[in-house]
């Protein structure tokens, strides 16, 4: 079993503009759907990305796996969780999305962020302690 250090869920309700011609929301807007948690996980453990940057380090975003399962259809109010699994030498997240009446999952991914230090740009290794410290897990 996976362990969980941080996790954080908010509901979105799928917009006309987040349709496709097939009338299912569009398999981009997943992406941003992802991030709109990631933010409201990142808000909980009080570390955003205002508070990243005067920390001096960065996290982007190096990989996203994304696994469509039931399509989105418009007016459909969605849960998005986001869980941090990992944060030792990367940041790993993992997202479910299901429907908020029936909670049928709907889709499933991953993203994994690395640190940079904000100034050079240059990527880090391990994760600074600043991580730890905000997840609750530092010695």
């Amino acid at each position: 079993m996976t362990k969980i250090f941080a996790h954080a869920e908010t509901e979105i309700k799928a917009q006309f503009y987040d349709l496709d011609p097939m009338d299912v929301v569009w398999h981009g807007n997943y992406a941003r759907f992802f991030e709109q948690a990631r933010c409201e996980l990142l808000n909980a453990i009080g570390y955003n990305y205002e508070e990243m940057e005067r920390s001096g380090y960065a996290w982007p975003v190096i990989d996203m796996h994304i696994r469509y399962m039931r399509p989105i259809i418009f007016g459909q109010v969605i849960v998005v969780r986001a869980e941090v699994v990992e944060y030792e030498f990367r940041l790993k997240i993992i997202y479910s999305v299901r429907d908020k009446d029936t909670d049928v999952p709907l889709s499933k991914g991953h993203t994994e962020q690395v640190a940079i230090d904000f100034t050079t740009k240059e990527m880090l290794f391990a994760s600074p302690p600043i991580l730890a410290q905000k997840l609750g897990v530092a010695e």
